[in-house]
């Protein structure tokens, strides 16, 4: 199991990935899109554990605020270990500052994240897939590349935790802790 606090993009840039997510399905390339019930949406995680409390994460992020319209720039792809593609997030020092930002409150808070995602270790990036066949991978770089450039603003934050059913948003109405 995998909790973490997503940033989410603006409409245009979860279009724009969720055409990518759907290009890769129709050929064979298994996606976010289908894991875990479609419950996935583009993001990019700022933390992840294998549990995190979304009251204590809120609790401990109150009054944080990323600056009107965190944006971002996609401009490369790259694969982690365990055949997961991703679009790389170029690192500015808007998008540091608000990362260590957070880590320093979680930590503070005592609240524990995997240590990839620390400062420092994090790369940032939003997630196309976690399970690339191997014959399919150059293939699946080819296809994400095709979309880049990929210019986004953060408009939301949640800690989710999809295959426990939570969806807890951190920057405004709460419709559901599902």
């Amino acid at each position: 199991m995998v909790a973490a606090i997503e940033l989410y993009l603006d409409v245009d840039a979860t279009r724009r990935i969720r055409t990518l997510w759907r290009s890769l399905e129709a050929e064979g390339v298994p996606t976010l899109a289908g894991l875990l019930g479609n419950r996935h949406r583009p993001h990019v995680s700022l933390a992840a554990a294998h549990r995190l409390d979304p009251h204590a994460v809120e609790a401990a992020l109150t009054g944080l605020e990323a600056g009107p319209a965190l944006p971002l720039s996609m401009d490369f792809a790259g694969q982690f270990v365990g055949r997961v593609l991703w679009l790389g997030v170029t690192p500015t020092e808007e998008l540091l500052a608000h990362h260590r930002a957070v880590h320093e409150r979680l930590a503070a808070a005592g609240i524990e994240v995997w240590e990839h995602y620390r400062p420092g270790r994090w790369v940032p990036h939003c997630t196309v897939s976690m399970r690339v066949p191997n014959p399919q991978m150059a293939h699946a770089v080819r296809r994400c590349l095709e979309v880049l450039p990929l210019r986004a603003t953060i408009t939301g934050a949640a800690v989710a935790d999809h295959a426990n059913d939570i969806d807890h948003r951190l920057d405004g109405p709460r419709p559901r802790d599902r």
